[in-house]
């Protein structure tokens, strides 16, 4: 049996994250995948990240990856302030 290698691990989970945002809601033996529309587009975005790394495009830095973590923190309270404002308003 050949070990994995990051590459491969990579590969592996690009595929199955692009398959979780393609099929979205579906029942894969006992677990049931739900992962709503952010879900969904997270799923993509990991997938296609993982897939361009693990190709060797892609080239993830500590800087970039703080930059990515901040930028997804700051798309994350704006979301939940606009859920807020949606919920406050009704």
């Amino acid at each position: 049996m050949t070990d994995l290698t990051p590459n491969s691990t990579f590969l592996i989970a690009g595929i199955v994250f692009i398959t979780i945002a393609v099929i979205g809601q579906s029942k894969l033996g006992f677990i049931e995948i739900n992962p709503g529309c952010f879900g969904r587009f997270l799923a993509l975005f990991i997938g296609i990240s993982s897939l361009l790394y693990a190709l060797g495009l892609l080239n993830l830095s500590t800087e970039t990856l703080d930059l990515l973590i901040t930028f997804l923190k700051e798309k994350i309270k704006q979301s939940i302030s606009s859920v807020n404002e949606l919920i406050q308003g009704s």
